[in-house]
């Protein structure tokens, strides 16, 4: 039986008013050395976040067991970065934060994973429930546990320091399995002071068996799905993140290749097959919405960015879509051809039955597709070379610039947020390989840029190229300073044209206040950079652009790239404008 040190839930010892008999290491250890061991036993490899009471040593200890904590300056960054990991490693990324508004900045994290499918995990530690439930207003009181449960996949309080290593292990695998999202752990502050025998707390690990078990697609499904996609005429494949994360390139490659399919990458898809590829439609988007006949949906969803399968789609349009959450079928149109189970799995599946199989698609088909898309990245590429030596820069003379150093650096991750940035970058950049780009997804168009930015350089160990509007990296541009103080090898591009949009706003009530949209032209982001000890560049031109990308990306160090553009460079929320509602005023920025 374990020798504990007897929990005082009075209100005097909950508030730390009593004193606290320390306890004597190595002998004993405290929940928040049964925490750390508890994420070194599944085999965690990062945490993020940010420290302070009650969770200090528990950082420490983390680092202890061999675990790299990565400090940030603010949690939502914390978060995107643990997401961003579990994103491109398949395993749940761990934001650490503390309690209250320490948890809140770090749920808007953890809920944005659970909605884009992200394994995650949030630990926080929290105020002694048994005085939230009284409202007795115990040290920053708040009920973090039923707070986060209607955002997460899952949510599990630790009483007692017993209860860690198995709220870990089942926090993992709810993470990681079915439709992965992210997931809460209320660590209270008892929990992680109390004392144990370290012979009696080492029992309480134990290895979990099959922490993410596939499951296996019905097999009528996958006949269902091959009889409708062999005998379609113009057969297209419909590529979203699900996809990239799944990790199953090689054998969508196969599907591609061996039936002669086009595909249609989504923006985080990008790269799965290569942008550039025989087949890519990437450019050819509303051809194959109007006149494909059946669409393999793999790992996206028909939301509002697809028109929700209806509008502008074939009305003859069979759908066969490939998910791992049954719930996803059936959501605004009916799905002819259901497959529900792992991705891997199912592909596995319908290329075993497609074997030997004939496809009845019009050869037609593949060569239209093939001339429209030369016809419209010839005008592409005019319009690049139209703005090239244009002064000041607008978004695509920059983007001219930055395309093929990108481009010829294929296994640079690149991070992406903004409007107009986050518009004419996912249209410029073509993208080779899977994985390597990472944007704000479903949610927004900006809020995740040095958190997202500092996950991929930790978890992959690869240069980062983060191209983020003025606006975008105002929301977590503070934490350019953590990729300094940990060195990673980040260049970080920022698209200066004064505003939200843009930066020519002009204020309604005619006063010396800017207007809602005007930020600040002037404004020297570089000086930021030089704050903290990176190479920084402020340029004005082509060449000074291509120069100090090329230097930044060669150095492998933290980087930073203020680009000027002109004032009256974009246009509000780039292609989505017509989102907001019909106005009372022209407001036009």
């Amino acid at each position: 039986m374990a020798t504990t040190t007897p929990s005082n839930n009075t209100p005097a010892a909950s508030c730390g008013c009593q004193p606290k008999a320390a306890p004597k290491f190595p002998e004993q250890v405290t929940g928040m050395y049964i925490l750390a061991k508890a994420l070194k036993n599944v085999s965690i490899e990062n945490v993020y976040g940010l420290v302070g009471i009650p969770i200090t040593e528990a950082a420490y200890l983390v680092q202890g067991q061999g675990i790299r904590f990565v400090g940030f300056r603010h949690e939502q960054q914390a978060g995107m970065a643990a997401a961003t990991e579990g994103f491109l490693t398949k395993k749940p990324g761990v934001l650490m934060t503390v309690s209250s508004l320490g948890f809140m900045n770090g749920l808007t994290a953890t809920a944005n994973a659970t909605v884009n499918c992200y394994p995650m995990i949030q630990i926080s530690g929290a105020s002694d429930p048994t005085m939230v439930d009284m409202n007795m207003g115990t040290y920053e009181q708040l009920d973090q546990f039923n707070t986060a449960k209607p955002l997460v996949k899952a949510a599990f309080r630790c009483s007692h320091a017993k209860d860690i290593p198995s709220a870990v292990n089942r926090a993992y695998r709810a993470a990681v399995s079915g439709r992965p999202g992210g997931v809460y752990i209320d660590m209270i502050t008892p929990a992680l002071g109390e004392v144990m025998d370290r012979d009696e707390a080492d029992k309480l690990f134990y290895e979990s068996v099959d922490l993410y078990s596939p499951v296996a697609p019905n097999g009528q499904s996958v006949s269902r799905a091959v009889e409708i996609l062999t005998s379609a005429k113009r057969p297209a494949i419909l590529l979203g993140k699900g996809a990239a994360y799944a990790q199953v390139e090689d054998k969508i490659k196969t599907l591609v290749e061996k039936y002669n399919i086009p595909y249609l990458p989504m923006s985080m898809a990008k790269g799965v097959m290569p942008d550039a590829g025989p087949l890519s439609a990437l450019s050819c988007r509303s051809t194959v919405m109007e006149k494909a006949d059946a669409v393999v949906v793999i790992g996206a969803r028909l939301n509002w960015m697809l028109s929700f399968g209806r509008g502008k789609w074939n009305p003859a349009m069979k759908f066969i879509q490939l998910d791992v959450d049954p719930e996803e079928i059936d959501v605004n149109v009916p799905i002819a051809a259901p497959v529900v189970g792992d991705m891997g799995l199912a592909l596995d599946a319908m290329l075993a039955k497609m074997e030997g199989t004939k496809m009845a698609a019009d050869p037609a088909w593949v060569t239209s597709l093939q001339a429209e898309a030369k016809e419209k990245n010839a005008k592409f590429a005019t319009r690049l070379e139209a703005n090239k030596a244009i002064l000041p820069m607008n978004h695509w003379t920059a983007l001219g610039v930055i395309k093929p150093i990108i481009e010829s650096n294929p296994d640079i991750v690149l991070i992406n947020e903004g409007a107009n940035t986050l518009d004419d970058t996912r249209d410029a950049i073509n993208m080779s390989l899977p994985r390597h780009r990472v944007d704000c997804a479903t949610w927004a168009i900006m809020g995740m840029g040095m958190g997202s930015t500092i996950g991929a350089a930790v978890a992959t160990g690869k240069s980062v190229v983060a191209i983020e509007g003025d606006s975008a990296f105002g929301f977590s541009g503070m934490d350019f300073s953590t990729v300094c103080r940990f060195k990673l090898p980040v260049t970080v591009v920022i698209f200066n044209n004064g505003g939200i949009y843009n930066g020519i706003g002009v204020p309604l009530d005619k006063t010396t206040d800017p207007a809602p949209t005007t930020l600040d032209i002037h404004a020297r982001y570089d000086k930021l950079g030089d704050a903290f000890g990176a190479q920084t560049y402020y340029v004005q031109t082509p060449d000074e652009l291509q120069k100090a990308l090329t230097e930044s990306i060669a150095s492998k160090k933290p980087c930073l790239i203020d680009v000027q553009l002109a004032a009256d460079s974009g246009k509000e929320s780039g292609h989505i404008g017509y989102l907001n509602p019909a106005p009372l005023q022209d407001i036009t920025v």
